[in-house]
């Protein structure tokens, strides 16, 4: 990212956070989990949504933080 051009990862790590950032607004306004609405209630895909919009909160911090040295 330093030519200041999103990879495609970029912009992976983007969405899973705006969806997450989304999500959590929603359930503390309106008690409504967008997550679970969208898919049905499928735990299992469920679960691994939140698992991916983890995995994106940590890969956004390794490359705030490479950015910074």
């Amino acid at each position: 990212m330093s030519n200041g051009k999103m990879k495609p990862l970029d912009w992976v790590a983007y969405l899973l956070l705006m969806l997450g950032g989304l999500n959590w607004g929603f359930v503390g306004a309106f008690r409504i989990n967008l997550v679970e609405l969208i898919l049905g209630g499928v735990p299992a895909v469920v679960h691994l949504v939140y698992i991916l919009v983890g995995l994106a909160a940590l890969y956004s911090l390794v490359m705030v933080a490479q950015k910074q040295k």
